[in-house]
């Protein structure tokens, strides 16, 4: 596959954003086996942005496996410093499952009320209202009323 490329802008953000991780992935003596593939694939889809460490001495040998994990992961090379390589790769979309009995859940309201003691600031207060309640424009909450059932369609039955 080929590698996904940035520009100098991005690849800058992506260096920036990367400066404060740490290594998830750590390369030792083996080198790239495809247990180190497996890990640093399983850490771009759960981070996007990683860094990996290589503990070989060898420039051109971290050279080379930057431009490998590259290539084989689907991923932007962003940096390589010393013994750290930078990587990235867009986070895949998690599916989300529809779930059609589901009802609406709670939600934050900020009420304002004007202070009772004259020329003051409103007051300002954060309520949680549920899915079977609403809110009155005097600012009260109500819980939803159970609906009547039809004296008609009950003796039809």
């Amino acid at each position: 596959m080929p590698q996904i490329q940035l520009t100098p802008a991005q690849r800058k953000i992506h260096r920036a954003e990367a400066h404060h991780l740490d290594p998830v992935v750590m390369i030792g003596a083996d080198g790239l086996t495809p247990a180190v593939r497996k890990e640093a694939d399983a850490a771009l889809n759960a981070h996007g942005l990683i860094k990996i460490r290589v503990l070989g001495d060898d420039r051109a040998q971290r050279e080379q496996i930057f431009q490998t994990l590259a290539d084989e992961l689907d991923a932007a090379p962003i940096q390589h410093i010393g013994k750290l390589l930078v990587l990235w790769r867009p986070l895949p979309d998690k599916p989300k499952a529809a779930d059609e009995d589901r009802m609406p859940g709670p939600r934050e309201v900020k009420l304002i009320k004007n202070n009772p003691r004259g020329g003051q600031r409103p007051e300002g207060k954060i309520v949680r209202v549920l899915g079977n309640q609403r809110l009155t424009p005097g600012g009260k909450i109500k819980r939803a009323k159970p609906r009547q059932k039809s004296v008609k369609k009950g003796q039809q039955g």
